[in-house]
């Protein structure tokens, strides 16, 4: 049987996961396919029992499922257990293992912009699921000055502060206090999927009290330039879009699968040309 990969997650329409592995496919000369699932969350169990009856290969988890996924997995790998979130899956000897390329991607895209170590700097995190998780204990390890997460509910981020076994100051805060505070931070990451196509006029807050100094990143790439990233550069403010990142866990989570490093420049050169935009 041709391998089969794909990615599980609601909603998927939007990816360009497909576009990347699929082309990567090709160029590894792998007669295989990649192929995006709408899963919704009650049908999450029942998903995960279906793909491994069919062979499925490996595949990516994207929101809403990196945490709930991970209780219906044969086994955890260790950096995936440590980030408390699985974004990739890969079929071992008949099981599903856990893996997590998140935190590696995202910090590899945000290093690239930095002219300061990380243990410089204070830290402003929207959003506390799977995504974010991963990102802030990948951070946390290199001991930055503080990491402040704020959330639309409030518990969901004092509970991500509270799992990591990397303690580093850090406050839970709703968003209205989190917008007036935005001077006392040098990075603020966006990790929710506000201002995802095609909602795309979304936006968490005001960027108008940020530092002039601040990077702003978004990990939502599609599209490449949201509204909150648009909002930074018309301040004049550094930006991160979330290509990077998306690529760069792509590539990795392909690694993973075929023992083949894909081509990370075309995977990029395809998701920009798909979105027709150029990336920040």
């Amino acid at each position: 049987m041709k391998p089969l990969y794909g990615l599980i997650g609601n909603p998927v329409g939007h990816s360009m996961s497909p576009d990347i592995h699929n082309a990567a496919l090709k160029d590894a000369g792998i007669d295989g396919h990649y192929h995006g699932f709408q899963v919704a969350e009650s049908d999450l169990a029942h998903a995960i029992r279906g793909m491994k009856a069919l062979g499925i290969s490996g595949f990516n988890v994207t929101v809403p499922h990196k945490v709930e996924i991970m209780q219906y997995l044969d086994k955890i790998d260790v950096t995936a257990e440590r980030l408390g979130a699985v974004n990739t899956v890969r079929l071992e000897e008949g099981q599903f293992v856990g893996y997590n390329t998140d935190g590696e991607g995202f910090l590899h895209s945000l290093l690239e912009v930095l002219d300061q170590p990380l243990s410089e700097l204070s830290f402003l995190m929207i959003g506390a699921g799977g995504a974010a998780r991963a990102i802030y204990t990948t951070i946390a390890e290199y001991g930055p000055k503080c990491f402040d997460i704020t959330n639309r509910t409030i518990e969901k981020a004092e509970t991500l502060i509270e799992s990591t076994s990397e303690k580093v100051p850090s406050s839970a805060l709703p968003l209205h206090a989190a917008e007036e505070r935005l001077r006392e931070y040098d990075v603020i990451i966006h990790t929710t999927s506000i201002g995802m196509s095609p909602n795309v006029e979304g936006t968490p807050f005001s960027l108008a009290n940020a530092k002039d100094t601040a990077v702003v990143c978004d990990i939502v790439y599609n599209p490449i330039e949201t509204k909150l990233l648009s909002e930074a550069t018309h301040l004049g403010l550094k930006t991160v879009d979330g290509v990077g990142m998306f690529v760069g866990q792509a590539a990795r989570a392909f690694e993973l699968w075929t023992g083949i490093t894909p081509d990370v420049e075309r995977m990029k050169s395809i998701v920009i040309q798909k979105l027709g935009g150029t990336p920040c």
